[in-house]
């Protein structure tokens, strides 16, 4: 049995959400720039270890910088956990707000904090917490945006 053409008669009937493009192109710019921001402390680990890890070798502060780049992986769960319950209660897009605004702070975090040589320990503890933010964030994210 022969499968008609699709017409534009035939698909008179199926319509998409006005706003499902505006949706998905919202949510994959913000995936897309998430992932960005997690490449962009990858590729500049080295910089950010002397800047910000400063110890007797650089082998040492390098893995400090990875060390702190994998802790923003291990707190996704949570932030799933946590912002994925809070978008069943308020709602998808409230979450996703939530969402973006936690890593517009830890982005901030990161991009204002002073290095090691001014800060001292302020430096390293600061980067950390930045990056479990935007750990955080991400995990949530996620759920909420291919939902």
């Amino acid at each position: 049995m022969a499968v008609p053409p699709r017409t534009a008669e035939s698909d008179a009937g199926v319509s998409t959400p006005p706003g499902a493009v505006k949706i998905i192109a919202a949510a994959c710019v913000g995936n897309a720039l998430e992932w960005y921001d997690i490449a962009i402390y990858s590729f500049f680990a080295v910089y950010v270890a002397h800047a910000f890890f400063p110890a007797g070798d650089a082998t040492s502060s390098l893995l400090l910088a990875l060390g702190t780049f994998g802790a923003s992986f291990l707190i996704r769960p949570i932030g799933a956990i946590v912002l994925g319950s809070y978008a069943d209660r308020a709602g998808r897009k409230p979450a996703l707000t939530l969402s973006i605004w936690l890593m517009v702070l830890g982005t901030l975090l990161i991009c204002v904090m002073p290095p090691y040589a001014t800060a001292g320990m302020l430096a390293p503890l600061g980067i950390l917490v930045a990056r479990l933010i935007q750990g955080f964030s991400a995990g949530g994210e996620f759920g909420s945006a291919t939902a």
